[in-house]
């Protein structure tokens, strides 16, 4: 199987730039979308591609947040937002099949000064007790913009960012409690040291320096590890102030 994830920061914005391409060159089984900012209403036939279903979860305030997942095969069942959330922001898409648990999520940014921890630091609770409970009947694959870079191998910058949002201590050691719980990294795993980066920032050429961050992820269950046979980062791909992550798993 092939999967993608791709925080599109506005996929209507993004479809002018190129996202339809990437798209049916990826021929992926299912891709993920973060950042929709936008309604079921205003998806256009464009946005409608054949051979694929799609699932939606919009966050209540418009243009804003937002999440979406183009499937080839249609799932066992589909729910949306987690247990313990109730901001309505459509940041959770859980998908499941007949041998994998499918999790597209779009996670809280804590915000300059992080204002927004506190809520951040819940969420992550919900989260991880949400796919510990499906890790326990199946295998998961967890993708999305989880907003943490994680090691200081995973941005540019660390020690001038060491308490900003999304490499705050809070953040990282949550993610680590995370792996604990018995998930992988994928890219991580398979590349310990390799330096690249799926997120610039608008601000001060940040992608032409190639100053960036890692916070576009796929984490799986550790007994699904064996059978990734790749995870890759397509830095190439511009559309987006984050560019598409995919993985190629034995499935």
């Amino acid at each position: 199987m092939k999967l993608v994830t791709w925080n599109v920061n506005g996929l209507r914005s993004c479809e002018k730039k190129g996202f339809a391409d990437f798209f049916h060159a990826q021929d992926a089984d299912l891709f993920a979308i973060q950042e929709t900012k936008m309604q079921e209403e205003q998806m256009t036939d464009s946005l409608a591609f054949p051979g694929y279903t799609r699932y939606m979860n919009s966050a209540e305030r418009k243009g804003y947040s937002g999440t979406l997942v183009y499937a080839k095969q249609e799932p066992l069942s589909v729910t949306f937002d987690i247990e313990g959330d109730t901001t309505m922001e459509g940041r959770v898409i859980t998908m499941e099949y007949p041998d994998f648990w499918f999790v597209c999520a779009y996670v809280p940014n804590s915000k300059e000064g992080l204002l927004r921890l506190p809520y951040r630091m819940e969420w992550e609770d919900y989260l991880r007790a949400h796919l510990k409970k499906l890790d326990e009947s199946k295998p998961v694959i967890y993708t999305g913009d989880l907003n943490v870079a994680h090691e200081e191998i995973d941005l540019k910058n660390p020690a001038s960012n060491h308490m900003n949002a999304g490499f705050s201590d809070e953040e990282r050691a949550k993610f680590t409690e995370l792996l604990e719980a018995g998930f992988c990294d994928a890219y991580r795993t398979l590349y310990p040291e390799k330096v690249e980066y799926s997120w610039w920032s608008y601000r001060f050429r940040a992608r032409e320096k190639n100053a960036g961050w890692r916070i576009d992820y796929f984490v799986v269950s550790e007994r699904l590890m064996p059978l990734v046979r790749d995870c890759v980062i397509h830095t190439d791909v511009i559309g987006s102030d984050h560019c598409p992550v995919s993985l190629d798993i034995a499935l």
